[in-house]
């Protein structure tokens, strides 16, 4: 579950930087408008990734 969450993370970042460098949202160009529900879906999906891996802050690196 931390994979998924992390890789989701990082599509988020990139999202975020494709639209403050070219102002070009992928989500919503590829699920239909910032508005459309699957693209609401996947921001809510990547928020809650990233509430998810706030707890592998301070975690001891386990192998």
């Amino acid at each position: 579950m931390d994979r998924l969450a992390l890789v989701l993370v990082i599509i988020g970042a990139i999202n975020w930087f494709l639209i403050g460098i070219f102002q070009f949202d992928v989500v919503a160009t590829l699920f239909g408008g910032q508005s459309s529900l699957l693209s609401r879906i996947i921001y809510v999906l990547v928020g809650i990734s990233g509430i998810w891996c706030l707890k592998l802050f301070g975690r001891e690196n386990v192998t």
